[in-house]
C-alpha cells in the first residue's frame, strides 16, 4: 500500500492548491508528534512485533549510471548487515550491536576488516528498525520541537534529536501523514563535521508497519545522491547472529 496524493488533488485549480499550502500546520508538542509518528507507522503493537526486516532492491549512483544490487537485514535490538553487489563482487558492512566490520572488494580489499568507532556511527543509526524518534527516551536521546520548515514545498514538522553520543538528527515529518520525509544527520567523523541528508518516500505496509521504499541520501547540498529503490521487504525472517558477527575464520 503506497501513500500517494490522490489524483483529485492533482486536478484541483492552482488557486486551491496555493490556499492549501499557505496554511501553516498546527503547532504540536514533542510527545504529540512522536505519538502521531508511532500511529502513522502502524501503531506501537505492530512496531514491537516487527523484530527483523530484510530489504531487497537496487542502489543507483552517479546520477543513475551505475546500479548495484542492494540488500539490508536489520534485527532487534540493534544489528544490521548491508550488501552491495556488482559484477560478481559484494561489499559488506555489518554491525552486531557491539562491533562493526566490512568487506570492501571495490577498493581491492576482499578480507573482513574491523570498523572504527567513527565509521560505525552511520551503521548504528541504520540498525534502528523504526527510526530515531521511536523510544527516544530509552535510547538516551533528547528531542526538541523546532516548529515547521519547508521541505520541497511541504511545511514539515521539524524535530531535533540529540543522541547520547552528541550526534544530531533533524527529523522532518509530513504534516498530513506524520511519517518521516527527510532526516538530516550531523555527525563528527575523524575530526570533521559531516552532514548527510536523506529523503524518504513511497511508504508501503509490511507486517502492519509502513516502511519507505525510496531512500535518497548524500551530503547536504550535493547534486548527485545515491538512491535506494526497494523491490520487496520481508518481516520477521528467522535469523541467528552469524550474518552480523565478524567472521570467525578471519584474522582480527
Amino acid at each position: 500500500m503506497k501513500i500517494r496524493v490522490p489524483f483529485i488533488l492533482v486536478a484541483c485549480s492552482v488557486a486551491s492548491i496555493v490556499v492549501v499550502h499557505a496554511q501553516e500546520p498546527k503547532q504540536m508538542t514533542v510527545d504529540q508528534l512522536v505519538a502521531k509518528n508511532v500511529e502513522a507507522k502502524g501503531g506501537a503493537e505492530a512496531l514491537q512485533e516487527l523484530q527483523s526486516v530484510k530489504l531487497i532492491g537496487k542502489m543507483l549512483v552517479n546520477e543513475g549510471q551505475l546500479e548495484f544490487g542492494y540488500s539490508q537485514t536489520k534485527k532487534r535490538p540493534g544489528a544490521v548487515r548491508t550488501e552491495l553487489s556488482l559484477q560478481g563482487m559484494t561489499m559488506v558492512q555489518a554491525y552486531d550491536g557491539k562491533e562493526g566490520w566490512k568487506i570492501s572488494p571495490f577498493q581491492g580489499r576482499k578480507d573482513p576488516e574491523k570498523m572504527s568507532a567513527d565509521d560505525l556511527k552511520s551503521l548504528i543509526e541504520d540498525a534502528e528498525v523504526d527510526g530515531p524518534l521511536i523510544d527516544w527516551k530509552e535510547k538516551g536521546s533528547t528531542v526538541d520541537y523546532l516548529g515547521t520548515e519547508d521541505v520541497d514545498g511541504t511545511q514539515a514538522h521539524k524535530l531535533k534529536v540529540t543522541r547520547k553520543n552528541g550526534d544530531v538528527n533533524y527529523v522532518y515529518l509530513d504534516p498530513d501523514h506524520f511519517l518521516e520525509i527527510r532526516i538530516l544527520s550531523q555527525r563528527l567523523e575523524h575530526g570533521a563535521q559531516v552532514e548527510i541528508e536523506t529523503d524518504l518516500s513511497d511508504y508501503e505496509k509490511i507486517n502492519g508497519v509502513f516502511l519507505p521504499f525510496s531512500i535518497e541520501s548524500g551530503n547536504k547540498g550535493a547534486a548527485d545522491k545515491q538512491k535506494i529503490i526497494l523491490d520487496k521487504a520481508e518481516a520477521n525472517v528467522p535469523l541467528d547472529e552469524t550474518p552480523f558477527k565478524f567472521p570467525s575464520t578471519a584474522s582480527k
